[in-house]
């Protein structure tokens, strides 16, 4: 079992930069790949990023290739998602899941556990 706490999301401007932190408890934690979705009202949850259990495997949705870097301390137990460059269509509900196993996923049905989510709201 994997409890997820997502924080350090708010309000910014348009160019500004923000890192989401996860926080998670059990003592597997560092076998699980780990992942970042985000919702926007009126639309379904979506793809931002993934790391791997080792931190050597990444992937990115491509709207924040660039501009958004995932990574993890196994030691710490914390996920992070560090955005910069932020863009009005960037806010939304972010989320960190984790997923068991199996090849990194993309899709939030990949994924076993899931936090309660952080607002972020990018203003223009």
């Amino acid at each position: 079992q994997v409890q997820l706490v997502e924080s350090g999301g708010g309000l910014v401007q348009a160019g500004d930069s923000l890192r989401l932190s996860c926080a998670a408890s059990g003592r597997t934690f560092s076998s699980y790949a780990m992942g970042w979705f985000r919702q926007a009202p009126g639309k379904e949850r979506e793809f931002v990023a993934a790391i791997r259990w080792s931190a050597y495997t990444t992937s990115y949705a491509d709207s924040v290739k660039g501009r958004f870097t995932i990574s993890r301390d196994n030691a710490k137990r914390t996920v992070y998602l560090e955005m910069n460059t932020l863009k009005p269509e960037d806010t939304a509900v972010y989320y960190c899941a984790a997923q068991r196993g199996g090849p990194l996923g993309v899709q939030p049905h990949e994924y076993d556990y899931w936090g309660q989510g952080t607002q972020v709201t990018v203003s223009s």
